[in-house]
């Protein structure tokens, strides 16, 4: 069986409240960089037919602006223990962590590696996590002035801007880097499916997140892979 070879067998890797947040802050999160474009520069201005003028693109902006706020609340209130989880996994860093990253660039580029053990959300997500998040504050918290400029000093509010343009330009660099690592790059690719349908091949989640499959299987939830194996091999 090749890396990219798995059986029909699936196992639950997200919950709904996941796949619901995950989305809502996908699409806004590019809504919100579509409907700025043409505000930012003249290239865009073909745009301002499609969004309804610069007003219609303003408007839009501006709901979008508030649906990224809500994927936490939407996770927090269909699924505390998953957000719960998510926040304990980025703080806590082992040695395998480390050892995660000398082999991811191994994979990155072709070359022959190793799994390293890792938890349910593995180091490269991790980093992506905390990144995201500061990502998140900025664009958020440089948005407030911005859209109240009369509740705020105008030193804020020009500052605001920098920040929002600093954190949005941060944050295209990271996403172009997560579409390509779970979409794209053919070991991870089956793991996009998680994040629509909430599930995974069961080969591929013991490949990448074995430790927290082990734990599954000993809980009762996925099926011993191995157990599986030892069979067919004394058959």
């Amino acid at each position: 069986m090749s890396k990219t070879q798995y059986s029909g067998v699936k196992v639950k890797r997200f919950s709904k409240g996941f796949v619901v947040a995950h989305a809502v802050n996908a699409i806004s999160f590019f809504a919100l960089y579509i409907t700025a474009l043409p505000m930012y520069t003249e290239w865009f201005d073909w745009l301002y037919p499609v969004l309804g003028g610069p007003e219609g693109a303003r408007r839009l902006h501006r709901i979008f602006a508030v649906a990224f706020i809500t994927p936490t609340f939407i996770w927090l209130i269909l699924e505390p223990k998953g957000l719960l989880r998510w926040g304990k996994e980025l703080v806590t860093w082992k040695k395998r962590d480390l050892q995660f990253f000398t082999e991811f660039v191994k994979e990155l580029f072709g070359f022959n590696f190793k799994h390293v053990k890792q938890t349910f959300f593995n180091a490269g997500e991790k980093i992506n996590s905390i990144i995201q998040i500061f990502t998140a504050i900025l664009i958020i918290g440089s948005g407030f002035p911005m859209w109240f400029p009369d509740l705020f000093p105008a030193a804020i509010v020009q500052w605001a801007y920098v920040a929002h343009n600093v954190g949005f330009g941060l944050a295209i660099a990271v996403v172009v880097g997560h579409i390509y690592l779970s979409v794209i790059h053919k070991n991870s690719r089956p793991g996009y499916t998680g994040v629509l349908t909430g599930e995974v091949p069961a080969e591929w989640a013991k490949e990448h997140y074995t430790e927290w499959y082990e734990e599954e299987v000993k809980k009762g939830n996925f099926p011993d892979l191995d157990k599986g194996k030892n069979k067919k091999k004394g058959a």
